[in-house]
């Protein structure tokens, strides 16, 4: 069998600290802002749209391979905020983490989806009864198997679920350890083009909100100088986000030279879609309380949780 290409190193990266953990402040006495980042994320497109330069504080980016990971750091203090897709703010408030969701977005392309290799026998979500399926818990993709899974009358206990980071479900999928692959892009634009995978079902047939959050750690909601540096960088991210989606091939080129992916991949996965900013409102709360109780009811998160009570709407910016 032919070797498939191997997941992007630069897109697989496991929780490192790029300029380490950092204090409340710098030598200068300047406040610092410690930002948790997937890698292409809110640093990439900051830079790209211009939008880092003449901050009044610094950045200390932290980079994680997912949601989770990323949010256990912010209930751990180590990092100030960052962004996340829908799922990985209820597994964190299911854990009564010390965390708070500032500000939200959409995507709006098909988002997340379920893959499989081009020579599987599935051609439809109803024949993932029975089959081994790989996805990062508690990620956004997560909560889009789910959906699949409920809308297509399949139980939880129908298959099996392979819990896998991106870099090792993409080797689980290419090597056909597993049937099948719930997950988000850039990932599923780089298995369509080269691993020639195949979507059976996207956020488009209605089983995903497209939401995404950016979430603070509580405790630094608690200094008033991390706070206006928490507002101001809220404000320039809502303006890269509506920058990317006018500007998609400036967006595209830049994402492809700051993390080494494919320009195709990168130029697919921009043309899938952007996140854009709407307003954290009552619309948004619902839809994730509602996916939230589909997850108890799945009994994958033990207890009911009230998704509002991690919600402060008062630093939120929509870029205008």
């Amino acid at each position: 069998m032919k070797p498939r290409k191997a997941l992007l190193p630069l897109l697989a990266v496991t929780a490192l600290a790029l300029a380490g953990c950092g204090g409340a402040s710098a030598a200068s006495g300047q406040v610092v802002l410690r930002v948790g980042d997937q890698k292409g994320g809110s640093q990439a497109l900051l830079q790209a749209a211009g939008l880092l330069d003449g901050t009044p504080y610094k950045i200390e980016w932290s980079t994680f391979t997912s949601g989770p990971p990323l949010l256990e750091a912010a209930n751990a203090g180590a990092i100030d905020i960052g962004g996340v897709g829908n799922t990985p703010p209820i597994f964190s408030a299911a854990a009564n983490a010390k965390i708070t969701i500032v500000q939200a977005g959409q995507h709006t392309g098909p988002g997340d989806a379920i893959l499989v290799p081009s020579d599987s026998t599935i051609q439809d979500p109803k024949q993932l009864k029975g089959k081994t399926i790989a996805v990062a818990q508690g990620s956004s993709a997560h909560a889009q198997l789910l959906s699949v899974l409920n809308k297509f009358g399949i139980a939880l206990s129908d298959v099996k679920i392979d819990y896998l980071q991106p870099s090792d479900a993409y080797a689980a999928f290419t090597q056909h350890r597993v049937d099948a692959w719930s997950i988000w892009d850039p990932y599923t634009s780089q298995a369509l083009l080269q691993a020639h995978a195949r979507s059976i079902v996207n956020g488009s047939s209605g089983t995903a909100n497209g939401y995404s959050f950016q979430v603070a750690a509580t405790k630094a909601l608690g200094d008033s100088a991390k706070v206006s540096a928490i507002k101001d960088y809220l404000a320039r991210l809502a303006k890269a986000q509506k920058w990317s989606g006018t500007h998609k091939d400036e967006w595209a080129a830049s994402w492809s030279k700051v993390t080494g992916l494919d320009p195709a991949v990168a130029k697919a996965s921009v043309n899938d879609g952007a996140t854009l900013p709407i307003p954290l409102d009552d619309k948004v709360i619902a839809s994730e309380q509602q996916l939230a109780d589909s997850f108890t009811a799945a009994k994958v998160i033990p207890t009911k949780l009230t998704f509002a009570d991690f919600v402060d709407k008062q630093y939120e910016s929509t870029g205008s």
